[in-house]
C-alpha cells in the first residue's frame, strides 16, 4: 500500500481547492439571498479534512520516496501544481473565516507567506530553465500566478490589507502578462494539449472571477466598470468551455477533472456577488444555475475519484 505513495500526484490538492472553493459561492448565497450557511460549513470542514489527509500522505511520500518527490517538483508540467497546496490553504482560510476564525487566520498567514515563496520559486525556474518551452505551458500556469489574487478575500478579517494589496497587484499584473502566452499555447494547434489536460481549459475562468471578488473586497465596489469587465470576461470563458462540451465529455476521467471545480466555484461566487451589488433577475438566475451546476460537478468529481481509487487508478506511474 505504501509503495503506491511513490506515485501520489500533486494535482490531488486541486480537490481541496474544489471542495473548499464550493464553500465560497454557498457563503455568498447565504449573505446575498439569506440561504442556509450550513452547506458552506460542511464544505469547509470536508475540504480541511481532505487537505489534512493529502498533506500527511505527501509527507510520507517525501520521507520514503524523496527522489521521486523532488523529480515531480522539477518536472516542467508538474511544477505549477505545487501551488495547489498553498492555494488550498488560502481557499480554506476564506471559506472558514466565519466558521473557525482563529484557525482560518493561521491558514491565511501560512498560505499567504508560503504562496509568495512558491510564486517566486516557480517564476525563477521559468526564467532560467532552458528545458521549459512553449510546449510546457498549460492553463495550470495560472495557479501559482493568480493564487496571489485570492489573498485579499479574507484579509480584512484574518490578515493584513497591505499584504493583500501586494499579493493582489502581483497576481493581476502577472496574470495579464501570462494570459497571451497561455492563449498562444492553446490556440495554435501545432502542439495541442494532451487529451487528459483538456479539463485545465476551465482554469481560464478562475482569474477574472477571483480578481473581481478581491477587487470588491479591497475597494468595496462591485458595481463599477472594473468588476463588470472582469465578470464579463469570466462568463465569456464559461461560454467558450460550453462550446467545447462535445470534446470535453469524451475525455476519460483523470485527476485533471478537478480542474473544472474551483474555476466554476469562483465564477459562481463572482456572479452571486454581482447579483448582490447589482440586483436583477437575469444575473440572479445565472448565479443560481452556476451554483447548482458547480455543486453537482464537485460531488461528481468526488464520486469519480473514489471510484478511481477503488480501482487502483490514481497512484500509478504515468
Amino acid at each position: 500500500m505504501l509503495a503506491k505513495l511513490r506515485f501520489l500526484p500533486l494535482p490531488l490538492f486541486a480537490s481541496v481547492m474544489g471542495i473548499g472553493g464550493l464553500a465560497l459561492p454557498w457563503r455568498r448565497a447565504a449573505s446575498v439571498w439569506g440561504w442556509p450557511d450550513w452547506p458552506a460549513a460542511i464544505l469547509f470542514w470536508a475540504g480541511l479534512s481532505v487537505f489534512g489527509i493529502l498533506l500527511a500522505l505527501t509527507a510520507v511520500k517525501w520521507v520514503r520516496y524523496s527522489a521521486d518527490a523532488r523529480a515531480e517538483l522539477r518536472n516542467p508540467m508538474r511544477m505549477p501544481f505545487v501551488a495547489t497546496l498553498t492555494v488550498s490553504l488560502l481557499v480554506l482560510a476564506t471559506a472558514g473565516q466565519d466558521i473557525a476564525p482563529a484557525l482560518a487566520s493561521v491558514l491565511w498567514w501560512i498560505g499567504t507567506v508560503s504562496h509568495v515563496v512558491v510564486t517566486v520559486a516557480i517564476l525563477s525556474a521559468w526564467f532560467v530553465r532552458s528545458d521549459i518551452t512553449l510546449a510546457s505551458v498549460t492553463p495550470v500556469w495560472f495557479i501559482p500566478i493568480v493564487g496571489n489574487a485570492i489573498v485579499p478575500l479574507a484579509a480584512p478579517r484574518l490578515g493584513s490589507i497591505d499584504l493583500a494589496w501586494f499579493s493582489f497587484g502581483a497576481g493581476v499584473v502577472l496574470w495579464l502578462a501570462l494570459l497571451p502566452i497561455v492563449l498562444l499555447r492553446v490556440l495554435l494547434h501545432s502542439d495541442p494539449l494532451p487529451p487528459k489536460l483538456l479539463p485545465t481549459l476551465a482554469i481560464f475562468i478562475a482569474p477574472p472571477s477571483i480578481i473581481m471578488l478581491s477587487w470588491g473586497v479591497l475597494t468595496g465596489d462591485l458595481s463599477g466598470p472594473v468588476p463588470r469587465i472582469l465578470a464579463g470576461a469570466a462568463l465569456m470563458f464559461v461560454l467558450l468551455l460550453v462550446a467545447r462540451i462535445r470534446v470535453l465529455i469524451r475525455v476519460p476521467f483523470a485527476i485533471s477533472f478537478w480542474a473544472y471545480t474551483f474555476p466554476m466555484a469562483a465564477v459562481s461566487a463572482a456572479t452571486i456577488a454581482m447579483a448582490g451589488a447589482n440586483p436583477g433577475v437575469i444575473i440572479a438566475i445565472i448565479g443560481v444555475v452556476l451554483l447548482a451546476f458547480t455543486t453537482l460537478l464537485v460531488f461528481a468529481a468526488m464520486a469519480l475519484t473514489f471510484r478511481a481509487a477503488a480501482r487502483s487508478e490514481i497512484c500509478v506511474p504515468e
